[in-house]
């Protein structure tokens, strides 16, 4: 994240979960956000439209009205009417991101990022949290998958700066590099 960007969604994420905790709505708001990252996530054409100076803040706001209608908390409405009145719009997806991070903090949970081949089953993913809990200390784990084709066989699980490599790839490097040091 820039250093801009990161002056800019930190105090909004900051400020969204502040309300959120007052209004006992941590949660409610993190179910919104993740909907919302999903939506912008899956529409170039909106965080295009949304990132666009020169369409009219009112017309963005009509845009938003219709997309969320109520699905969102009236609060979390309001906010996304807030961030299209600072020309801020476009940080939404990264200011979500930092809020579901500050709840993880808050709630002493750890992502754990996993790259397998095929997806996991819930035996494997509940084999992953604990594994992650163990070395983590982390009262819960919140599991991100991704689906890597290329990878052999195995999982990549990214939990902050912390790589796990058990893929066969990974296994076949380390070997590789043991052998070149005999």
């Amino acid at each position: 994240m820039s250093v801009i960007a990161g002056e800019i969604v930190e105090p909004y994420a900051a400020a969204l979960m502040s309300l959120a905790k007052s209004k006992e709505l941590t949660e409610r708001f993190a179910e919104d956000v993740r909907g919302l990252i999903n939506i912008m996530d899956e529409s170039p054409e909106l965080k295009q439209f949304m990132g666009n100076p020169v369409i009219k803040p009112d017309d963005k706001k009509a845009v938003v009205q219709r997309m969320v209608g109520e699905q969102v908390d009236p609060f979390m409405r309001n906010f996304l009417m807030l961030l299209i009145d600072r020309g801020r719009i476009i940080f939404l997806e990264q200011i979500g991101k930092q809020y579901l991070a500050l709840l993880r903090e808050l709630n002493q949970t750890v992502l754990a990022e996993v790259t397998s081949t095929v997806e996991l089953n819930e035996d494997q993913k509940n084999t992953v949290c604990e594994r992650v809990k163990s070395m983590t200390g982390a009262r819960e784990v919140e599991i991100e998958t991704k689906i890597d084709p290329n990878l052999l066989g195995g999982v990549i699980i990214k939990i902050g700066s912390q790589i796990i490599d058990s893929s066969l790839q990974g296994q076949l490097r380390r070997i590789g590099i043991s052998l070149k040091a005999v």
